[in-house]
């Protein structure tokens, strides 16, 4: 049983750990900038708010924050518009906020250079889950020592490679570019290659405990998109395979 003494370790290890790290929250919704921010400071991020996409990509452009989380539909400049223009000259890892109904925007984000979406209403919890994974993998990316491969990180089958540190996809050695989201939920059907996973598996496996608002529906869309990524890179991929009533598995 963890003691008292562990805990408030664990938390001021946690502090530590995320002291350096700056999020831009970008949304005009001042009830998610107050509640989302709070909880940040409370993880030990640093985090600024704006409430507009102008003066967001101002920011970012000027202060090089280490990730934005950025709504879609904003005033003045909206998130697709200022990850367009973020793309120019900068890659640092941006997740969008969307809402359910704007499926068309998620793919556009996600074309142009969005590195995950989390659909409105949200966990919380998943949200710093995401952000956290996506400093890591960006500040791995950036490490030049940490280019080798480390056996234990790694799960390769037959042509696909999964590189479970950086959250990163090969599919016949090309680099499959896929979201945090994505990444696990291909990686659950991989390791037990031919085992059918159910639709309320893969939802745990990507989402954890917080998926009270994910549903079968929102699975599906996201393996529609990463059959297409693995097209993209091989026109005859067909290793996923959709079970009807029982869910996916992955097959060679």
């Amino acid at each position: 049983m963890t003691s008292e003494r562990d805990l408030v370790g664990q938390r001021l290890t946690k502090l530590v750990f995320n002291m350096k790290n700056n999020v831009f929250l970008i949304d005009d919704d001042k009830n998610i900038l107050t509640s989302v921010s709070m909880l940040l400071e409370s993880e030990g991020y640093k985090v600024k708010t704006f409430s507009d996409g102008e003066s967001g990509l101002k920011a970012i452009l000027e202060n090089h924050p280490d990730i934005a989380v950025v709504d879609v539909k904003m005033p003045r400049l909206d998130g697709i518009e200022l990850l367009k223009k973020l793309r120019k000259t900068s890659d640092m890892p941006v997740i969008f906020l969307t809402s359910k109904d704007t499926e068309i925007d998620e793919l556009l984000g996600l074309k142009i250079g969005a590195d995950d979406y989390i659909t409105k209403p949200f966990s919380q919890k998943i949200l710093i889950e995401r952000i956290r994974v996506l400093i890591k993998r960006s500040e791995l990316k950036d490490e030049k020592g940490k280019n080798k491969i480390n056996d234990k990180n790694s799960l390769k089958v037959g042509s696909i490679f999964l590189d479970t540190e950086k959250y990163m996809c090969k599919w016949k050695n090309k680099t499959v570019n896929l979201t945090v989201t994505e990444f696990l939920l291909i990686k659950s059907l991989v390791e037990k290659i031919g085992t059918v996973k159910s639709r309320d598996q893969l939802i745990l496996s990507a989402f954890g405990e917080d998926k009270e608002n994910i549903d079968d529906r929102a699975i599906d869309h996201h393996f529609k998109r990463i059959r297409k990524k693995f097209k993209n890179s091989d026109n005859n991929f067909n290793s996923i395979v959709t079970i009807y009533g029982g869910g996916y598995k992955f097959s060679e």
